[in-house]
C-alpha cells in the first residue's frame, strides 16, 4: 500500500537479475503542511463547541449525557490529584458507590485532562475532550493515510476529515465522548496490518498497550474495531491471497503477543467490571430499538448545512445516534469509486466491511422510510452471542466512517495531475458529496444553573464529612441528574446519592437499571413536581422521610431557585419542617432531624 505500488496492491516481483539490494524503506515525516492541516481540523473542532464557549449557561442538547462525562471527567482529575481508586467512587450514588469500569467513566481523556478540569472545571475539560477527541480521531487517521495509502497530502487530509468529522462523529461528540474519541483506531490497525515482518515484539508490546488505553477510552469502539478488523482480514485475504499467506504468521504473533499484554494490563479493572463491587448483567434498555433506517444513508443529520432536523428525527433513534446520515452523494461516490479501483484488494475489503457494518446497523428486521419491512436483518446473527447483544446495533455503521473516508481519500489520490477535465470532475464529485455534510456548531439547550450555595462553597457549614448535599427533588434514575452535575461543578467536593449511571437494581439482583432504585420520598417529591401540587403527607411519610434520609447518609437538602409557593418545596416543609433562602436556592438542614 505504499507510493508506486500497483492498483493490485500485490507486491513487485523481480528477477533474481533485477534484484540488487534491498528494497529502500518508504519513509514519513512531518512536513509544514502536516501542521496546517492538523491546526485546520483543530480550529473546526473547536468551531464546533463555540456556542457553549460563549454561552457557558448552556450545555449541548442531550444534556444529561455531559453532565454525565463532566462528572466523569471530575472524578479522574480527583483520583489524579487525591491518590483515589479510578475504578470505583463513593462520591455519587451513596451510600453504594459507582461501578466506574462498568460505565462510561473515560479515564484515558480524564487522567491526562486533569490539569484543565483542576484549573478551568469540569465544562472547560468536557469541550477540550470534545475537541481533542474530533481533531485527534482526524489526525490519526490523516497520519495512516499519508504513511501507508495515499501519495498526496491532500487526499490525506480529505480523508482524515471525514473520518474525523462525519455526521456520526460530531452527534456523537455532542454526548458521548467514549463514541468520538477514536484517535487509536487508526494506531492500533496500523500496529495489526504493519506490511514489514520484522519488529514482531515491539509492535506486539504497542499493540497490547494501545488496546489497553483504548480500554479506557471506551470498550464500544474497541468491539468494533474488534469486529472490523477481522472482517477486513477476512475479506482482503480472499481478495489477495499470496500476501495473506506471507504476513498471517506474523500478524498472529503480534495479536497473540498484543493480548497477552493487554490481558496483564486489565485482568484487574476487568474482574472490577464484571465482578466487583456495583458489577450488573445485561443492558437497562433495549438495544435493539436503537436500529437505523435503511433511508437514513442516504439522508443529511440535523448538524450539517444541509440538515433537515424534522427529516433527521424520524429517521433516527435520537439525534446523538445519527451515525448513517452521510448525505445524497457520498454513498453513490463511493460506490463508483470502489467500482473504479475494484482490482485493488483494499477496496474489495473496504466495500465487504462497510456493507456488512452497514447491514448490522439496520437491527434485526429492516426499516424502510419508517416501515418495517419484516425483512430479517444480520444483526440476528449477534443479538444472541455474549457482549455483543449489549451492543446498539445504531452504532454499527460508525464503521462505515472510516471505510467512506479511505475511499475517498484513493479516490481523491487518484486525481490525474495537471490542468484538464478529469481532474475538475474529481473535485467536483468529491466537493459536491461533501458539501452537504459540513458540520454546523453542536446544538445546545438552556439548563438550571448550579445553586450558588454550592458553587460558592458554603454548603460546607450544613454537610460535615461522611456526609450527603441531596438535590431536591432527589433524582435516583433519570438521565438529567442535579445531583451529578452540581457534584461535578464543584469538583465532587460533596457526596451525593442517586446519579446517571447504570447499575444493579439491588445487592441480591445484579440485573441493570439505571441510577439508584427508588426510594419512597425521592417517588413523593417526584410526584409533587409533575403534578404541580402538594400530596398528602402523613406521619407515615415522615417517618419514611427520616429513614430515606437516614440511608442516603444526608446532612442538608437543597433545592434551587425555590419559591414559597413551589408544591416541592411545601412537601419537603411538610416532611422535615421549614428550611432557609441560601444564595441561589432553599435549604433544609437535617442534621438534628436524624440525630446528629
Amino acid at each position: 500500500m505504499g507510493v508506486g505500488r500497483p492498483e493490485t496492491d500485490r507486491p513487485v516481483r523481480l528477477s533474481p537479475a533485477a534484484r540488487p539490494g534491498p528494497a529502500p524503506r518508504r519513509r514519513w515525516w512531518p512536513r509544514p503542511v502536516d501542521a496546517l492541516v492538523v491546526a485546520g481540523y483543530l480550529a473546526l473542532a473547536v468551531l464546533l463547541t463555540t456556542d457553549q464557549w460563549r454561552r457557558p449557561e448552556r450545555l449541548f442538547h442531550q444534556a444529561g449525557d455531559q453532565m454525565l462525562f463532566e462528572w466523569m471527567l471530575a472524578r479522574a482529575a480527583r483520583a489524579v490529584t487525591d491518590g483515589e481508586n479510578p475504578l470505583h467512587s463513593a462520591a455519587l450514588n451513596a451510600p453504594h458507590g459507582v461501578n466506574l469500569m462498568a460505565n462510561t467513566s473515560v479515564l484515558g481523556l480524564g487522567v491526562p485532562l486533569t490539569p484543565v478540569t483542576v484549573a478551568f472545571g469540569s465544562q472547560a475539560a468536557f469541550l477540550v475532550a470534545v475537541a481533542l477527541s474530533l481533531a485527534g480521531t482526524a489526525t490519526a487517521w490523516y497520519a495512516l493515510l499519508a504513511r501507508r495509502l495515499v501519495r498526496s497530502r491532500a487526499a490525506a487530509a480529505v480523508g482524515g476529515l471525514v473520518c474525523g468529522f462525519a455526521p456520526g462523529m460530531v452527534a456523537q461528540a455532542g454526548a458521548h465522548l467514549h463514541m468520538a474519541a477514536q484517535f487509536l483506531v487508526p494506531v492500533i490497525l496500523a500496529l495489526v496490518f504493519r506490511p514489514a515482518t520484522d519488529r514482531v515484539r515491539r509492535d506486539g508490546v504497542l499493540l497490547g498497550l494501545a488496546v489497553t488505553y483504548q480500554v479506557f477510552l471506551g470498550e464500544e469502539v474497541l468491539v468494533f474495531l474488534a469486529l472490523a478488523t477481522g472482517v477486513l482480514a477476512g475479506a482482503y485475504a480472499l481478495a489477495d491471497r499470496d500476501t495473506a499467506r506471507r504476513l498471517a504468521p506474523v500478524v498472529a504473533r503480534r495479536l497473540g503477543l498484543g493480548a497477552l499484554v493487554a490481558g496483564v494490563l486489565l485482568a484487574y479493572p476487568l474482574w472490577v467490571q464484571f465482578l466487583g463491587p456495583g458489577h450488573y448483567t445485561g443492558m437497562p434498555f433495549h438495544t435493539r430499538g436503537y436500529r437505523l433506517d435503511l433511508v437514513s444513508f442516504t439522508a443529511t443529520a440535523r448538524q450539517t448545512v444541509g440538515g433537515d432536523g424534522h427529516r433527521a428525527g424520524l429517521l433516527s433513534p435520537n439525534p446523538t445516534e445519527q451515525n448513517s446520515f452521510f448525505g445524497p452523494f457520498l454513498p453513490l461516490l463511493a460506490l463508483l469509486v470502489a467500482v473504479r479501483l475494484w482490482r485493488r484488494p483494499l477496496v474489495r475489503a473496504l466495500a465487504a466491511c462497510g456493507l456488512l457494518f452497514a447491514l448490522l446497523s439496520l437491527g434485526a428486521t429492516v426499516v424502510v422510510g419508517r416501515h418495517d419491512t419484516g425483512l430479517p436483518g444480520p444483526y440476528r446473527l449477534l443479538a444472541g452471542v455474549p457482549l455483543l447483544d449489549l451492543v446498539v446495533p445504531a452504532r454499527f455503521a460508525l464503521v462505515c466512517v472510516p471505510v467512506l473516508g479511505v475511499l475517498l481519500a484513493l479516490a481523491v489520490d487518484r486525481v490525474p495531475g495537471g490542468p484538464g477535465r478529469g481532474r475538475a470532475l474529481w473535485a467536483g464529485a468529491v466537493a459536491v458529496a461533501l458539501l452537504p455534510l459540513v458540520p454546523t456548531p453542536i446544538r445546545t439547550v438552556p439548563v438550571p444553573p448550579v445553586p450558588a450555595v454550592v458553587t460558592g462553597g458554603d454548603w460546607r457549614a450544613y454537610v460535615p464529612p461522611g456526609r450527603t448535599l441531596v438535590p431536591v427533588p432527589p433524582v435516583t434514575g433519570a438521565a438529567v441528574s442535579p445531583a451529578m452535575f452540581w457534584s461535578a461543578r464543584a469538583g465532587l467536593a460533596f457526596d451525593a446519592p442517586g446519579g446517571y449511571f447504570i447499575g444493579p437494581r439491588s445487592a441480591a439482583d445484579p440485573t441493570a437499571r439505571w441510577g439508584a432504585p427508588d426510594r419512597p420520598t425521592s417517588v413523593l417529591l417526584r410526584r409533587a413536581a409533575e403534578a404541580g401540587q402538594v400530596p398528602p403527607v402523613g406521619d407515615v411519610e415522615r417517618r419514611q422521610a427520616v429513614e430515606d434520609l437516614r440511608h442516603w447518609r444526608a446532612a442538608a437538602l437543597v433545592q434551587a431557585d425555590s419559591s414559597p409557593g413551589d408544591p416541592v418545596r411545601a412537601t419537603v416543609d411538610a416532611l422535615v419542617g421549614p428550611g432557609r433562602d441560601v444564595p441561589g436556592g432553599h435549604l433544609w438542614d437535617v442534621r438534628a432531624l436524624l440525630g446528629g
